[in-house]
Parts: structure tokens; C-alpha cells; sequence
């Protein structure tokens, strides 16, 4: 029967072609704009860490003075080098990793290539598998390995293929601030999106090229970049504001643990060391301590930028204006067939069959919108990857949103055809065929 139906939308179209270009044009001005800002919505408030999101960790604590105290604000959003390490030798979770982010000047090898900076982390052993980052040839470095304080390196696919041609480099030699690296790993291409496990820095990049061990960089005092927020003296450190000893939080500490249900755990666990800190003069302010899974934490910081959800919420009221006028021309198509209405009721069609009729028309209508509808969310993701925003080059429409396009699109115009269809049943035959 629906086979029936969709051929009597199919003629109907054909008889209304103008008034079936505006219903059709209405729904994909609408789809286009929705899908259009649904998509980018979709791409930077997703699961970057999916599987084992609600089992990763950021914890927070307060180490300050009671300068400037105040009851009831956020802990620190970074930790001091003592904690994070303090942290880490204690190992609670299943795994754990300190980091930061720097920048090193590479030598390549090869003739060519001149010397230039890379973006790069410094971090522990278990930020590979907690966050898994995949990995093209080798492995990671091992905790000994960060222990040792070893000259080791695992670097990204694109910087491989850039001093390497893309070939295993595993064992071979990375010159980086004139000091010489064993490269022991290469990832695989790996984008997590949004960049989750450092939202000091950009928070849609790409990640960065280079990885060494934490305790190398400090032993070779490797620069670092990103936020510092310091409250006290740091000169009687030899390191200054990156010592063990310096009043200051810089870096992101993260914990991956058995279940989400151990975060209960781990949360009185750092609320004994924070009070053990407070004891031992370290720390000064009242115990303050957080920890937010990596949704929890992408939320507190409001990852997703504000003129996104403006523009979506803009383009899903477009959608709904859309659909008012949708409505408006459906009944107008629907009433104007008000004799062929009562004539198929006079020779016993039921109020059911009009209004399934009616909703089958509606839907192909919603069905041909959602096809130029999806044309201009495309052309519409087109005109986002040339704006100059960090997320840009992210516009892209996955399979999920592609069928989310006709999905919406349907339900959007049958939405819209339900007060014509219901109006076009309520016909009555006799009033018809009296005036016929």
C-alpha cells in the first residue's frame, strides 16, 4: 500500500510542480543550515577517548598559599612538578602520566631539509596505552626507561615521513637541540578529537610530533610552553619555576583506573595527601580536591566554543520556521485536492487510508529536501574549513550525520504533514460530491 501511495505523491508532484519547488526548497534551506552547524557541533563535542572515557581522570588539588583565598572556588587547574611526580611514584591507577607541552628544534640528517621546530610533549610511559595512542612500527618507551632519564623518542607518522620518506625508523637516531634521541616507536595516525588530554593548549590540533620522557627533558632542559601560574618565591630552586621545589603548577596529570567505580577511591586518596601536604607546611589552603573523567572535564571547561551552540541553536529555530511554512503550503496543496479527497471517500476509503496518504506525500517531500538539503550542508562544511578557526579543517559530515540528514529531513516534513493530513481526512464526501 505505501507502494500505492508514494506513486500517488509521485503524480501529485508532477501536477503542483511550483507549490511541491517551494515545500521541497523549504525543507533543505532548513536541513542544510541545521546539518551544517549539527555537524561541526557533532565533530567537537564527541567522545575523544571512547570505550574507557568514563575511566580516565584529570585530578585537581590546591596547593597555594591563602593569599587571595577565597571559600568555595576551583582548585588549581594545573599540578606542581612535586605533586604530579609524588602522584606518579605512587602509581594508584592503572596507569598515570605526567606531561607538558615544548618545542624542539630538529636536525635532520638527510641533505635537503633544513633545521626546524616541532611541537612536543613531555610526558611518562602509560600516556600510550591509558590514552591508546596507536602505534605504526616499534613500541613505546618503558617506565625504567623514564627512570633512567634515557635519550628516547617516539615520534608522529607525518614526522617520519618528512625525515624518513615513511620507512621504519625504529632504532635509528633523532637529532633534537643538538642532543641525539633513539627513536623507539612511531604513531600511527592519531587525531583525538577534541585534544582532551591538554586543553591549555589548542584544543582541536593536530598532536604533536615528537614525544620524549619527561625526566629526559628536565634533565636536558628541554623548553616547555603552556600556562604557568606561580604564587610564591621560586629562586632558591636551580631550576626556577620548573624545579621540584617551585610554587607553581604547569602540568597535566592524568589516571586511568580499573572502573568508574574506583573514583570514589582515588578521590579520598588525594584527599589524605592533600591533608598530608598541609601537614608537612607544603599546603596551606583548607583540602580542595576534584576529579573529572574526560566528558566531566571536556564539560567544566566548556570545550565546545560558545558561537557553535549560538549558531545551532539559530539554524534549529531556521529549521522550525521552516517547517511553519512547510506546513502552511502542505495544507494549501492538501485543501485544494478537497474533491479528489471526497470522491476516494465516497468510494470507500478510510479516514486512516487519506491520512497515510497524506503523511506519505509529506514524507517524500521531506525525503527530496533532505537530498538538496544535503548538498548545502556540504557546500555549507565547505565554507566552515575556509574560516580561520582551530576546529576548521574538522568540518567534515561522518556516516552517522549523513544519515542524520535524511533521518531529520523525514521526520521533519512528516512532522509538518501531520495538521494538513489530519485537516485533509476531516473532508466530507456528501459537501464534495454536491458541489461537484
Amino acid at each position: 500500500m505505501l507502494g500505492y501511495y508514494f506513486d500517488l505523491a509521485l503524480r501529485s508532484f508532477r501536477r503542483n510542480k511550483v507549490l511541491t519547488a517551494l515545500m521541497v526548497l523549504a525543507i533543505a534551506l532548513g536541513i542544510g543550515a541545521s546539518m551544517t552547524t549539527l555537524t561541526v557541533f557533532h565533530v567537537l563535542s564527541g567522545d575523544p577517548l571512547p570505550g574507557k572515557s568514563d575511566r580516565v581522570f584529570y585530578p585537581q588539588m590546591d596547593p597555594r598559599s591563602m593569599s587571595g583565598y577565597s571559600e568555595g572556588e576551583d582548585p588549581e587547574f594545573q599540578m606542581t612538578r612535586f605533586d604530579a611526580e609524588a602522584l606518579l611514584r605512587d602509581g594508584r591507577g592503572k596507569h598515570q602520566a605526567l606531561m607538558t607541552a615544548g618545542a624542539v628544534a630538529v636536525e635532520p640528517q638527510r641533505s635537503g631539509l633544513d633545521p626546524f621546530l616541532a611541537g612536543a610533549r613531555f610526558t611518562s610511559a602509560d600516556f600510550f596505552p591509558m590514552f591508546e595512542a596507536p602505534m605504526l612500527h616499534g613500541t613505546p618507551w618503558t617506565a625504567a626507561e623514564d627512570e633512567s632519564r634515557d635519550r628516547v623518542a617516539v615520534i608522529s607518522t607525518e614526522l617520519n615521513e618528512r625525515l624518513f620518506d615513511g620507512a621504519n625508523s625504529v632504532g635509528r637516531t633523532l637529532r633534537l637541540d643538538q642532543n641525539d634521541f633513539r627513536i623507539v616507536g612511531v604513531l600511527d595516525r592519531w587525531r583525538p578529537t577534541p585534544r582532551f588530554y591538554d586543553v591549555t593548549a589548542s584544543r582541536f590540533g593536530e598532536v604533536e610530533q615528537v614525544f620524549l620522557p619527561f625526566s629526559t627533558s628536565r634533565d636536558l632542559d628541554l623548553g616547555t610552553s603552556g600556562s604557568m601560574n606561580c604564587w610564591g618565591n621560586s629562586s632558591g630552586d636551580p631550576e626556577g619555576q620548573r624545579g621540584v621545589n617551585a610554587p607553581c603548577t604547569w602540568l597535566q596529570y592524568w589516571v586511568e583506573l580499573d572502573s568508574a567505580g574506583d573514583a570514589g577511591e582515588y578521590l579520598r586518596y588525594l584527599s589524605n595527601y592533600s591533608d598530608q601536604q598541609r601537614e608537612a607546611g607544603r599546603f596551606e589552603r583548607p583540602t580542595n580536591v576534584r576529579l573529572h573523567d574526560v566528558m566531566g572535564w571536556l564539560d567544566e571547561n566548556q570545550i565546545v566554543p560558545s558561537d557553535v551552540r549560538l549558531q545551532t541553536w539559530l539554524a534549529l529555530g531556521f529549521l522550525l520556521v521552516c517547517l511553519v511554512n512547510t506546513v502552511g503550503l502542505l495544507l494549501a496543496k492538501f485543501l485544494r485536492r478537497s474533491s479528489e479527497i471526497g470522491v476516494r471517500r465516497a468510494l470507500g476509503a478510510s479516514r486512516r487510508a487519506i491520512f497515510a496518504q497524506c503523511l506519505v506525500e509529506a514524507g517524500t517531500v521531506g525525503l527530496a529536501g533532505g537530498v538538496l538539503g544535503l548538498g548545502l550542508a556540504l557546500l555549507g562544511l565547505w565554507a566552515v574549513r575556509q574560516q580561520p578557526v582551530g576546529y576548521a579543517s574538522l568540518a567534515h559530515l561522518d556516516a552517522t550525520m549523513l544519515v542524520t540528514t535524511f533521518v531529520l529531513a523525514i521526520a521533519a516534513s512528516l512532522v509538518a504533514g501531520l495538521l494538513p493530513a489530519w485537516r485533509a481526512c476531516q473532508v466530507a464526501p456528501a459537501i464534495q460530491l454536491k458541489s461537484q
